[in-house]
């Protein structure tokens, strides 16, 4: 991934986010996630998708499920620019837990298992971050192990 391309740019071009991209073109999401931001993106690898239900994703990458595609996509997305050292600190500050706001308007819980951060989404699923910190030139993507839903 390249510092001076954009989340949907270097996300095209990763190998383990093709789903991911998939999703965010069938969401009609690619303008907004190219825009200037600066956009977090807790980006969920193919295998993440892969640990969704059976035909799940083909459900959810129909035209007529393109609201709900979106809801969930955004439901990774945070406006701002926040790096890992500025999640722990959240988390550190708050007691071991932080409230992270999405775009989706609902709320991701951070904390810290051994040296990872994990993302617990509001049905109590949680998603381990496995690459922190990629730099893009409208934000910064984490790469997690799961979806998030709620």
């Amino acid at each position: 991934m390249y510092p001076n391309k954009t989340i949907v740019e270097n996300a095209s071009q990763a190998n383990n986010l093709t789903t991911l991209v998939a999703a965010v073109k069938a969401a009609d999401l690619v303008e907004t996630l190219s825009g200037p931001g600066p956009f977090t993106v807790f980006a969920p690898t193919n295998d993440a998708f892969d640990k969704l239900p059976k035909g799940t994703v083909e459900t959810l990458l129909k035209p007529e499920n393109k609201a709900m595609l979106a809801d969930v996509l955004t439901y990774h997305v945070v406006s701002g620019k926040v790096m890992a050292a500025d999640l722990i600190k959240m988390i550190k500050e708050n007691r071991g837990k932080a409230m992270v706001k999405t775009v989706a308007g609902v709320t991701l819980l951070a904390t810290i298992k051994g040296k990872n951060v994990v993302l617990i989404d509001e049905k109590g699923n949680s998603s381990t971050v496995t690459t922190a910190d990629i730099n893009q030139s409208n934000g910064v993507v984490h790469v997690i192990d799961s979806v998030l839903l709620h």
